[in-house]
């Protein structure tokens, strides 16, 4: 179990595991426990190692997670660097590093609340994640000595969450707060939907891994290895509390009560919570992240608008989740970047908190910087998305090409048939628990794409061998008219770099169909995400599907294909295709087989609308 455990934190949240890798790297440090009082009465469990230099004085770096801060050392113990890349950057330089168990988790009092709302921008007299930053940077500002006056905040995922909530009303001494693979909002993308459809396989297993027990992380009992059957022989989400949870997992039932966008996903959204920056922010995120790849995007997106004292950074690069921090960046999967991008980060952020935090260096910082895939090269831009894009159209045809060139026939249209019973895989089986060491779920992302695009449910839409390099930089939409011959319907769109069919590079990438940037749109919501509506059948309609942020170059004797399916299981639930007021309540009888049309003509077009750099 603690061999599974170990690989949870290090390729999905950086949890217990990674906190020990870390502090392990930290040279000539002691450690201390506290249980710091909070305003209403609640202790939470923190830990912090400090430098054994008495006549220095440094700043806090502060992390704050539900994964569990406890290390294996003993009050007083000498740390020595372990060559973990994480901190090591940093501890070399001299902080004091706190790791804190947030309300309800593991040591700390209180009651745990997934993505807990801020209570107190409402209600001053209740408390939340950003109350409870404060508290804990006043504590250590007053109790801890050595200290320099000043603190930063940061952490991936949920701690990634906790510290961008920290920068709203923030203590006078925190200075700075780095949110790396942060959520946003977890209807609209991130963690648990993307698109108000239902990440099924990962929320189902994360309940169980934060709720069944309070004080460490469970692995749900699955009884076999490949659980593609298993998800599709469980059939509707009625099914789940009925068999296995019992109404036991808060998270699980708050599901089943909000299938659509209201107020209580509006509420833990960091969208409606935060509208400016409060102290300098950098965003990090990663472009092949399975959880939280929009976060980072859209706050940064979010914040700008309101950004009137150059607070706002972001990072985005070719990572996984966390990938910046504890893995080799020259690779993920079989997609190589030419150098180790996470060591560029590592400096970065060493640079970053060195300025804010203890006055070290200039402080010109490039608004955002982002790994260019395609030319291996890192960017840094003043504006983002830039100024020198122009934002053409590809468009889909009939004959299952596509060109810049708009349709030119008055009818053109392809069908298939999406079947509830024989879904497509989201990624080459087996499918394997997703916090497990032998799980593949931390690159899939950037799996070739070649394993699913012969299926009949599976459309290729293909450009012409290019004769030039197409640099893609900015937002991505698809433009998707559709109809169906039932009353809803789900909608993936991807968009592929393929390789060359006899690659020179590297003989082995030949013909590689690499997913640059995908995404998945319920259907029920592309008019509003609050109130969802049924189709018409065999009616076309327009979805808008949002395929984020890239900056890519499409290479000269490369192809882009453009790939539509309905199915995306089991990380996306199966849509009945009937339209059901819930979805988490449908019936197994729900669920009918659908002929979906996409349209390609010049009165319904579908297109992708990339932002193509300018020569």
């Amino acid at each position: 179990m603690k061999k599974y455990i170990f690989f949870i934190l290090l390729f999905v949240f950086q949890f217990n595991t990674l906190f020990t890798q870390e502090i392990k790297s930290i040279e000539l440090y002691t450690k201390e426990s506290h249980m710091i009082p909070m305003r209403d009465g609640v202790s939470l469990y923190t830990e912090i190692l400090k430098p054994i230099r008495d006549s220095e004085t440094f700043p806090f770096l502060l992390k704050r997670t539900p994964y569990g801060s406890e290390t294996p050392f003993q009050k007083g113990d000498s740390i020595k660097t372990k060559n973990i890349p994480a901190t090591k950057k940093l501890a070399e330089g001299g902080y004091i590093f706190v790791f804190q168990d947030i309300r309800g988790r593991s040591k700390s009092e209180g009651i745990f609340e997934i993505a807990k709302p801020m209570y107190h921008l409402k209600d001053s007299s209740k408390t939340d994640e950003s109350t409870d930053a404060y508290d804990t940077v006043d504590w250590l500002i007053k109790n801890i000595p050595n200290n320099n006056g000043n603190a930063g905040i940061y952490g991936i995922s949920y701690p990634g969450l906790t510290s961008l909530q920290a920068s709203v009303n923030p203590h006078p001494s925190l200075k700075t707060s780095s949110p790396q693979a942060s959520p946003a909002d977890m209807f609209l993308g991130d963690d648990f939907h993307h698109n108000g459809a239902f990440r099924l396989s990962y929320a189902f297993e994360y309940a169980y891994l934060v709720e069944n027990v309070k004080d460490s992380l469970s692995l749900f009992p699955f009884p076999q290895y490949d659980l593609f059957d298993w998800y599709l022989n469980l059939g509707a989400l009625s099914n789940v509390n009925k068999k296995y949870f019992k109404g036991k997992f808060p998270s699980w039932n708050d599901f089943v009560d909000h299938p659509n966008y209201d107020n209580y996903w509006k509420q833990q959204s960091s969208l409606t919570n935060i509208n400016s920056p409060e102290i300098p922010i950098l965003h990090v995120g990663g472009y092949y992240d399975p959880e939280d790849l929009m976060g980072p995007q859209v706050m940064y997106e979010h914040l700008e608008k309101k950004d009137f004292y150059n607070k706002n950074y972001m990072i985005l690069g070719p990572w996984n989740h966390g990938q910046w921090s504890v893995n080799d960046g020259s690779s993920l999967g079989k997609i190589r970047f030419g150098s180790n991008t996470s060591e560029w980060f590592l400096d970065f952020e060493k640079k970053w908190f060195d300025y804010w935090l203890k006055g070290i260096g200039d402080g010109n910082f490039g608004e955002v910087y982002t790994f260019q895939t395609g030319s291996n090269k890192w960017k840094s831009y003043n504006a983002w998305p830039p100024k020198n894009v122009t934002m053409k159209r590809l468009y889909l045809h009939t004959d299952n090409t596509s060109s810049f060139n708009k349709p030119k026939k008055v009818i053109g249209s392809v069908s298939y048939i999406s079947d509830p019973l024989k879904p497509i895989p989201y990624r080459k089986r087996p499918i394997e628990s997703t916090f497990t060491s032998y799980s593949n779920w931390s690159s899939w992302q950037v799996e070739d794409q070649r394993f699913v695009s012969s299926r009949p449910d599976v459309l290729n839409f293909t450009t012409q061998v290019l004769t030039e390099n197409i640099t893609v930089t900015g937002k991505i939409k698809a433009f998707v008219n559709i109809s169906t011959t039932a009353t809803d319907a789900d909608v993936v769109v991807k968009i592929i770099d393929v390789y060359p069919d006899l690659y020179d590079r590297d003989i082995t990438m030949s013909g590689y169909e690499f997913p640059v940037t995908m995404e998945v749109f319920r259907g029920r919501f592309r008019n509003s995400f609050e109130k969802p509506e049924p189709f018409t059948p065999n009616k076309p309609e327009e979805i808008v599907i949002d395929l984020h942020q890239i900056d890519h170059v499409f290479l000269k004797g490369h192809k882009i294909m453009i790939q539509i399916q309905s199915t995306w299981f089991p990380i996306i639930d199966i849509n009945p295709q009937n339209f059901v007021p819930n979805i988490y309540k449908a019936k197994d009888t729900d669920f009918t087989k659908a002929n979906h049309t996409i349209y390609t003509n010049t009165k319904n077009p579908t297109y992708i609308e990339l932002p193509v750099v300018q020569k």
